[in-house]
């Protein structure tokens, strides 16, 4: 195995050292030092399609990372999005010979156990594909694990957990808190794939739990006939989600199923505890009477209470557009650093509150806060923890599902509909009220106790008997970073007098070896003193982008 992973560490370092050098290129003009260089759109358009390619040749373990990678825009900028997409729906399936020797070694001879088998596989996945088939005069499909995937993916994740301390080295520090919780996450998510006895007993609770909705149909799976490598369920028809045309020829109501969509998630999320963790188009069918299908339950993951608590506080700030409730909720799910700028994080929000309504942005208040941005933060404040990667992933994913059906759907009025039939709205709307009154009582008590203590302030001022005291909190290692400047510019001072020395006594050869070291001192002392620079991703907005593109395709 671990032979196997040398290897492909060798070939994963050779697909990928281009890019890598490339990126440090961008961020260092000349790799190691001088200032950041402009990468236009299309050229980043360019190494994506490169990628791809590269991820297409090391085959399933790194298909799967591209395909959460594209819903991760905190790690990829979105022209690396937009292009990753296509891993969503465009995998090429194994040859029919190899999956039969899974299904014959798992299930039985397929001409026995079958009525009939169509060879021909109707989907193709990054760890498995999928059939259709007729057992018991029942249509199925068979769901089939790529054969020898196993030790494949074991051997890629030695080699994603060799090569993070690198990636971390060529990227900025914006992206490495996304990139370590990318990592953890990506393994627990390919194992739980992988394991298709666990996605048949979520698929069955998740089906329980939609049970009494009308307007939702889960798949059933058949257990007598199912292990951890073959997975057979019954076969639902549907349209794909995403096929406006189609919907609009068979009569569906594309409002209303979006709503539909939104709903039954914050029903799984905020309701269950338990849901459905890959909404992308190649996973959600419609029926022709309108009722929604999912497909693939492998990413499929929990809530714990906290997490639907703040989920539920979020909704309710946004409805009310306090933005400074909506910053603390964000802080404590900790996907917002606290040092983050709360003024412009707020106008942040306020931006993505009118495009979740549906409303209209203008672009030069766009560009205003971009500049905002740029000038006051250092990082980009917003992380995705491991406890809600996949609950903002599913967030992000439905949002874009929701807009190609309705370009004018507003989440916001939704979502509080939702919160406010099931009883959450009313409860935080309680909890708020008791909050505030609190917040007055304790108000009122500090009104009356601050008159005597300022007064008692005045006459110590009057007295000449007051001490100020300065604390320097050392926030951002500033005495480290100090302490570092001293020494580099001790020793360059230390090897300036010894140049001089040598030079003088004609020791030439030494001289020359001295002054390289002391370029090299020269150059990290001057690197100490650079001004970092602020970011230049560009905030995405979904509804905004996509506008854009319609507009676009009408000219």
């Amino acid at each position: 195995m671990t032979l196997r992973a040398y290897r492909r560490f060798v070939v994963v370092a050779y697909q990928f050292l281009p890019l890598l050098l490339a990126y440090a290129r961008d961020h260092n003009r000349f790799v190691l030092f001088g200032p950041r260089r402009r990468v236009s759109p299309e050229v980043r358009r360019k190494r994506a399609e490169s990628l791809l390619d590269s991820l297409f040749t090391l085959g399933p373990t790194f298909i799967k990372l591209g395909q959460l990678l594209s819903t991760r825009p905190d790690v990829l900028p979105p022209e690396y999005i937009d292009v990753f997409q296509r891993l969503q729906d465009d995998v090429p399936p194994a040859a029919w010979a190899d999956a039969r020797s899974v299904i014959e070694a798992d299930v039985g001879p397929v001409d026995e156990v079958f009525d009939e088998f169509y060879t021909d596989a109707i989907r193709g996945a990054s760890l498995g594909q999928v059939y259709t088939a007729v057992l018991d005069g029942r249509e199925v499909a068979v769901k089939v694990r790529r054969p020898g995937v196993e030790s494949l993916v074991a051997a890629d994740l030695r080699v994603i957990r060799w090569s993070l301390p690198v990636l971390l080295r060529f990227v900025d520090e914006s992206r490495s808190f996304s990139l370590e919780t990318l990592a953890d996450e990506f393994e627990t998510t390919i194992h739980q794939e992988m394991d298709y006895e666990r996605e048949r007993r979520m698929m069955v609770e998740i089906g329980e739990n939609l049970a009494d909705n009308d307007r939702v149909q889960v798949p059933q799976a058949l257990p007598e006939h199912s292990t951890e490598r073959v997975l057979i369920m019954e076969y639902v028809h549907g349209t794909k989600i995403t096929d406006v045309d189609e919907l609009d020829a068979i009569g569906v109501d594309r409002t209303r199923l979006a709503e539909t969509l939104q709903r039954t998630y914050l029903e799984m999320i905020v309701g269950d505890g338990v849901f459905h963790a890959d909404p992308h188009p190649g996973n959600l069918a419609v029926q022709a009477d309108g009722t929604l299908v999912f497909y693939d339950f492998g990413m499929s993951g929990r809530v714990d209470p906290f997490v639907q608590e703040k989920i539920v506080e979020f909704y309710l700030a946004v409805a009310r557009k306090d933005t400074d409730a909506i910053l603390d909720t964000l802080i404590e799910m900790g996907t917002l650093s606290p040092r983050a700028d709360r003024e412009v994080m707020a106008e942040v929000m306020e931006l993505a509150i009118a495009d979740a309504r549906g409303q209209d942005i203008e672009q030069y208040r766009i560009q205003q806060i971009i500049e905002q941005v740029e000038d006051t933060m250092y990082e980009f404040p917003l992380r995705l923890p491991s406890n809600l990667a996949l609950v903002l992933r599913v967030a992000t994913v439905v949002e874009g599902v929701c807009v190609t059906l309705d370009p004018d759907f507003d989440f916001i009025s939704v979502a509080t509909d939702y919160l406010r039939e099931t009883g959450y709205m009313e409860e935080s709307a309680r909890d708020y009220v008791e909050a505030r009154g609190e917040e007055v009582r304790a108000f009122g008590s500090s009104a009356l106790r601050v008159p005597p203590k300022l007064e008692r302030t005045l006459d110590r001022v009057d007295r000449g008997d007051v001490t100020v005291r300065a604390e320097l909190v050392d926030e951002e290692r500033t005495f480290d970073r100090l302490a570092r400047r001293v020494v580099v510019g001790l020793l360059l001072s230390a090897s300036l007098v010894s140049i001089t020395i040598l030079y003088a006594v004609e020791a030439l050869v030494a001289a020359g070896v001295v002054a390289l070291g002391a370029v090299g001192l020269a150059v990290l002392l001057w690197r100490s003193f650079r001004r970092r620079r602020g970011i230049t991703a560009r905030p995405q907005f979904t509804r905004q982008r996509l506008r854009e593109r319609r507009d676009h395709g009408d000219e």
